[in-house]
């Protein structure tokens, strides 16, 4: 089990169950809603996902996509995609223990900022893993 919530802890979350697809995403959707040069992510069934405290804000990032955040601190928290309706991504970060959910690669590499140099050895992907190119 994971758990994890915003920095002032108006919002609390746990994830029963693996986590999976843990990533850097370097799109610059991503980096201008976090306003950080990347975010890691980690997805996981929504049935195994529960706030344990107050809930997340949401917003409409595009048509498919919601963002979940906290109101008080503005912590970014969680990413909806329409297209996969079962999934939620968590905000890396957000977690208790960051560590638990490590990136195993990078996503939207192809966008990634000139400055953000990365010698970890992981795949990095042009866009999605399903568009290939790692």
């Amino acid at each position: 089990m994971l758990q994890g919530g915003c920095f002032c802890g108006a919002v609390r979350y746990v994830v029963d169950g693996e986590p999976f697809n843990s990533t850097l995403c370097h799109c610059s959707d991503c980096r201008r809603s976090a306003g950080a040069p990347a975010v890691a992510w980690f997805s996981a069934r929504m049935e195994q996902v529960r706030f344990t405290k107050g809930n997340p804000a949401t917003y409409r990032s595009s048509e498919q996509v919601l963002r979940g955040f906290c109101a008080a601190c503005g912590t970014t928290l969680s990413y909806q995609d329409g297209r996969q309706p079962d999934e939620i991504d968590i905000a890396t970060a957000s977690l208790d223990d960051p560590e638990a959910a490590a990136p195993r690669d990078h996503t939207f590499a192809g966008e990634r900022l000139s400055w953000m140099h990365s010698g970890d050895g992981l795949p990095a992907y042009p866009r999605t893993r399903s568009e290939g190119g790692g």
